[in-house]
């Protein structure tokens, strides 16, 4: 069997075919078996499988979105930018669960990949990406990661044909203030956007999603760190109970430190807090501070994936918390 000649590595992983016979590569190592084929036009260099992780779903459709992304920059032309869900999937912002036809959690090439062109230029037309007309009145376009996208605030003004929930955490995330505190990382961060900035590229123009968006803005805080405490922040607040004071250090009488705590009701004494995956490791930890927290004489509300499955329970429970 005659050997394979190796590719250039400035090919990268992924490359078009123009590029590769630019690069002298003869049609016939295109159609080796070493190479896959995801979009038209383009050949890859095996990478990750891009099937779910058990693990966290949420996370493993997130780097997939990114994956499809890499796979397909080389046939970018100018003017053209990834988009919506594909774009918010590059900020590393938390997205709903895309699923199939048949209710099962998509996967690999079964998610969506949005490219949009901007003005009048060219519509991309091939299998497996979702295209879209950008109105350079509605979009600014930058770079993140490496590759073209719309900027923070108008990647969340695109994204109006999700829940209110889902526009709450995306804002969460993408406002979220990097503040100082016990063991926090990336103090003094810039967030990707501000409130105000969400706000006027909202507001710049028609917007799918014009009511969802308009709700959401509202609800939008700088110190939210998940989008399960987002969603569990709107619900609470929704079903008419005060709005918790999010991700605060809490320290007894001498000063002692009793922990960060997800979500706090101070008038009340009573902290609520979200257990997403967590490593063994952490449980002993977590049980300590929450003892301690307990003895300080606060009331500690544990809130699981499970518990918001049954939101009428979860809000009953909180609120005769908070009364007593």
């Amino acid at each position: 069997m005659p050997r394979r000649i190796p590719l250039p590595d400035d090919l990268g992983p992924s490359f078009t075919i123009r590029d590769a016979r630019a690069a002298d590569i003869k049609p016939g190592r295109l159609r080796s078996a070493d190479l896959t084929r995801p979009f038209s036009g383009v050949r890859a260099r095996p990478t990750s499988t891009g099937l779910l992780s058990d693990e966290d779903p949420y996370a493993a459709q997130r780097g997939a979105r990114v994956e499809r992304a890499l796979l397909y920059a080389p046939r970018l032309r100018p003017g053209q930018y990834f988009s919506h869900d594909t774009a918010a999937a590059i900020y590393g912002a938390p997205l709903p669960l895309e699923r199939t036809s048949d209710g099962g959690i998509a996967r690999g090439d079964d998610l969506a990949l949005h490219v949009s062109t901007l003005g009048g230029g060219p519509l991309v037309r091939t299998a497996g990406v979702v295209h879209h007309r950008g109105d350079p009145r509605l979009v600014a376009v930058t770079a993140h990661a490496g590759l073209a996208v719309p900027t923070a605030p108008s990647t969340w003004a695109q994204s109006g044909a999700h829940s209110v929930s889902a526009l709450i955490a995306l804002g969460d995330y993408f406002c979220r203030a990097w503040r100082a505190g016990a063991g926090r990382r990336d103090v003094g961060r810039a967030p990707f956007a501000t409130v105000s900035e969400l706000s006027a590229a909202m507001s710049a123009g028609r917007r799918i999603g014009a009511a969802r968006l308009r709700e959401a803005i509202s609800w939008i805080r700088e110190d939210a760190w998940s989008p399960r405490e987002s969603e569990l922040r709107y619900l609470l607040v929704s079903s008419g109970l005060p709005e918790p004071a999010l991700n605060v250090d809490l320290f007894d009488e001498d000063g002692g430190f009793l922990g960060c705590w997800d979500m706090v009701f101070f008038a009340q004494r009573v902290a609520v807090e979200y257990h997403g995956r967590q490593h063994a490791d952490s449980w002993g930890a977590d049980v300590e501070r929450a003892a301690r927290l307990r003895a300080a004489g606060w009331i500690i509300i544990d809130v699981t994936a499970e518990s918001l499955r049954s939101p009428e329970v979860l809000v009953r429970r909180i609120r005769l918390a908070l009364s007593r």
